[in-house]
């Protein structure tokens, strides 16, 4: 009989202890054992000392070579399989990914000034979800799936399903102090979605809208693109400085803010400030959008009220996401209306987009109500504490000392600044030789003298690439600083930023 001819290659052999070096600056000391593990797995892989498709050792092995419990190497290597640096296989173990992310300290073949991709290191948005919470989540999305009703085959409420807003009502007001009905949530693919809805429910073309400055650029766009005028009030460490909105803007019909946690800068509005900017509304018979969009991810002390719940609703509109709780691809996010908004507000939706998506709604609605969204919040939290701290060490430490760093109590990014005096195209040059992401803190200006510097994310990354990324953009930062002094000086240009 012909023998038929068999792949002679042979499988590598799984390792029976791996090099791991567990006292280095990418390990954080004194953090969870498993999360030590994480990060000096991740240094291993992305330093090349296990190749991809190499085999990992099994946990029981690693855990005796390590004394670290078991529990600990198997949770390290589940967050590996969940951030793309290892995969599994059953009946075969753990093996390192045939593709691992991006690693941001990669060398450049070439210098030329490229906008990084969005998902590159210290890009703002990113997001990671638990392992048991993602198996939660795929099991309540399959189990609606299965129970496919008729509520799928019709067009149903424009402001989303009613279960979803009932949870979101009961969690606002857990967590923010807010009081609403459920027939006062409207639920839309994202905050500038709620947005773009709401504008258009309550003012007409050319109102004037009241915007932070420096804030969000993408607010301030989708304002502009709906034919209203945005109208840009100077930030301070209170927030939003009212007066100087009520000189410039006097009649404006609205204002865009993010009072906990103002973006960039991250300064909390005061509650004298608050108490203003709610006065003024009544006086003007104006509205004011709360944009609470990093709420959940407070790291010191209690959350702040909201200003929503400062209001009882009546002035404010508040709009939040599930996109940094749990992850951007749900498209899905709501906003809390007064109750006379709710008629116009919903006409608005029905003649826009009609309602929004049913197919998932069901699913988050699950997570809200049987604890596994808090449960997932909470380990979020801790991973993100934890990758803020060693951003801003790191920053601190390798650009020796020309970053100021202030560590944020919330949220999801940080800002590292340059002295006042510099000129912002050094963080500009910076940033395009590091390439990594991020954006300049240039960009989120429009009439106020920018501040050079940047505005960073920590969240969802892996902390071995938030490192490499941090150390690269600090060497840059240094070598431009360096050359710009060493060069005579030139007449200045204007700095040209796009900007919102």
């Amino acid at each position: 009989m012909r023998k038929i001819p068999t792949n002679s290659a042979k499988p590598s052999p799984r390792r029976t202890e791996l090099p791991l070096d567990l006292a280095g600056p990418h390990v954080t000391q004194g953090a969870a054992s498993q999360q030590r593990l994480y990060q000096a797995l991740c240094h291993a892989i992305v330093g090349g000392i296990v190749k991809p498709g190499e085999p990992l050792p099994p946990s029981r092995t690693l855990a005796k070579q390590t004394g670290f419990r078991r529990n600990a190497v198997t949770t390290a290597y589940e967050r590996l399989i969940a951030d793309g640096f290892a995969v599994a296989t059953v009946g075969s173990g753990t093996f390192v990914a045939a593709r691992i992310p991006a690693q941001a300290s990669a060398p450049r073949k070439a210098k030329i000034a490229i906008e990084p991709p969005q998902h590159s290191a210290l890009s703002l948005g990113c997001t990671h979800i638990d392992e048991r919470a993602l198996q939660r989540f795929r099991a309540f999305a399959g189990r609606r799936l299965r129970a496919f009703g008729p509520e799928h085959l019709h067009y149903g409420d424009p402001r989303g399903n009613r279960e979803l807003r009932a949870a979101i009502s009961d969690h606002l007001l857990s967590t923010r102090g807010l009081r609403c009905d459920p027939d006062q949530i409207m639920l839309a693919s994202g905050t500038l979605h709620a947005l773009r809805i709401v504008l258009s429910a309550i003012l007409r073309a050319g109102d004037q809208v009241w915007c932070e400055d420096p804030g969000y650029p993408a607010a301030r766009r989708a304002i502009e693109h709906c034919g209203y005028r945005p109208v840009s009030v100077p930030v301070d460490a209170s927030g939003m400085i009212v007066g100087k909105g009520r000189m410039s803007a006097p009649a404006a019909r609205a204002a865009y803010v993010t009072p906990s946690h103002q973006f960039p800068l991250g300064v909390q509005m005061s509650m004298p400030r608050r108490l203003e900017l709610l006065d003024w509304a009544k006086d003007a018979d104006a509205f004011v959008f709360e944009d609470d969009y990093d709420s959940e991810f407070r790291y010191d002390g209690a959350p702040l009220l909201s200003l929503a719940g400062i209001d009882h609703l009546r002035r404010v509109i508040y709009m939040g996401t599930f996109a940094k709780s749990l992850f951007p691809g749900l498209r899905i996010g709501y906003c809390a209306l007064p109750e006379q908004l709710i008629g116009p507000v919903t006409a608005a939706r029905a003649a826009l987009d009609r309602f929004p998506g049913t197919l998932l709604e069901g699913a988050v609605a699950d997570m809200l109500n049987s604890g596994a969204f808090a449960a997932n919040l909470r380990k979020a939290r801790k991973l993100y504490r934890e990758a803020r701290d060693i951003l801003a060490s790191t920053l601190a430490a390798a650009s020796e000392g020309e970053l100021t760093v202030p560590v944020p109590s919330q949220g999801l990014h940080l800002v590292a600044r340059l002295a006042p005096a510099t000129d912002p195209r050094i963080a500009a040059e910076a940033k395009a030789a590091a390439c990594v992401g991020g954006w300049l803190l240039a960009e989120t200006y429009h009439r106020a003298r920018p501040l050079p510097g940047f505005v960073l994310g920590f969240s969802g990354h892996p902390v071995p690439q938030l490192v490499a990324s941090a150390e690269q953009l600090a060497k840059a930062t240094l070598a431009a600083l360096r050359g710009s002094r060493s060069t005579p000086a030139k007449p200045r240009r204007p700095l040209r930023i796009a900007t919102g």
